[in-house]
């Protein structure tokens, strides 16, 4: 007897929300476990140059197959569904693009922690000023949608819950208010549930302000802070970033109040989503040294095709990338 095996597909409602949905499978999982040992003798029997057995065997133990197959697909023949490499493919190229990735990782997520950090910043400290209402997070009046806020004020409940950060301990302590400010709140919550916040102000002035910080209109400013969360995420989870087309197209910057980029560079790709951070770092810190250690990164790995990322010729040519942010 088959087992019915739901199947999860990502809709688009007409208001641009997302949401999934479910369809059933009848077919079961036909692949079995393999050892590593049995892995390296199919790589090597499908055409993949391997030098040393051994040491093929021990990274696929301690990478996992799955993982590094994201690497070998770059390398397999056309059509790709036969599974039968190109001339020449060698297991250290897929090697070379997983350290490539990993670096690209750690490059990436250092941008964004600078990004994440200003809108965490800008989103508390602004509202709290403009409303003179320290405890805006957790107030109701405050949101458009209260299902929203409702699910949204679960989350801090719990991260609350489980918090055991040094401030809020304190707070707990020593004042009776229910929730910490504003301030406190955005430290402990995930950038998505921060995104989410923003989202929902009601005044779409204060979400003006906040988009003006990073001189971006409101629904660009939206659009990129999901990207640069989806990112970030991506970052977290180990995940391929190189290659990876985006699930989600960015908003393109029609009037950009700084140096851009041409318009003929794909959304989807890698690079544009580098761009998204080099906007955001140019604003929060215009004397930044982003291009400079992109470069070097580059230049460690030349081996790596930049095109499959989505870089355009002479990348670093182009204005956001060769002048400062407002000149």
């Amino acid at each position: 007897m088959q087992h019915q095996n739901p199947q999860a597909s990502l809709q688009c409602s007409n208001r641009g929300s997302f949401f999934f949905t479910y369809t059933t499978m009848t077919e079961t999982y036909p692949k079995k476990y393999n050892s590593p040992d049995d892995l390296v003798a199919l790589l090597i029997q499908r055409g993949l140059t391997i030098t040393d057995e051994s040491i093929a065997s021990q990274y696929i133990r301690n990478i996992g197959y799955y993982r590094l197959s994201a690497y070998l697909y770059p390398l397999l023949d056309i059509p790709k569904e036969k599974q039968i490499f190109k001339q020449n493919s060698c297991f250290g190229k897929a090697l070379e693009l997983y350290r490539f990735d990993k670096k690209l990782r750690l490059f990436l997520f250092n941008e964004i922690e600078k990004i994440e950090i200003s809108f965490r910043s800008s989103l508390a400290n602004i509202v709290s000023e403009e409303t003179d209402n320290i405890f805006w997070i957790t107030d109701p009046s405050m949101f458009a949608n209260s299902s929203k806020f409702n699910k949204t004020l679960e989350l801090i409940d719990k991260e609350l819950k489980n918090s055991r950060e040094d401030f809020i301990q304190h707070f707990r302590e020593k004042y009776s208010n229910p929730y910490p400010p504003a301030w406190m709140l955005v430290e402990i919550l995930p950038l998505g549930v921060v995104t989410r916040i923003y989202d929902n102000l009601a005044d779409n002035a204060l979400r003006k302000k906040i988009a003006a910080r990073f001189l971006l209109p409101v629904p660009v400013f939206s659009s990129w802070i999901t990207i640069t969360t989806l990112v970030r995420n991506t970052c977290c989870h180990h995940s391929r970033v190189w290659n990876k087309e985006n699930a989600i197209t960015p908003m393109l910057l029609k009037k950009p109040l700084c140096r851009w980029i041409s318009k003929e560079i794909s959304p989807n790709r890698a690079f544009y989503d580098i761009c998204i951070l080099k906007w955001f770092v140019n604003v929060i810190s215009p004397e930044n040294d982003m291009k400079r250690h992109l470069k070097k990164l580059l230049s460690d790995f030349p081996s790596v095709d930049v095109t499959a990322m989505g870089f355009p010729k002479n990348w670093e040519e182009e204005p956001l990338w060769c002048s400062a942010p407002r000149e």
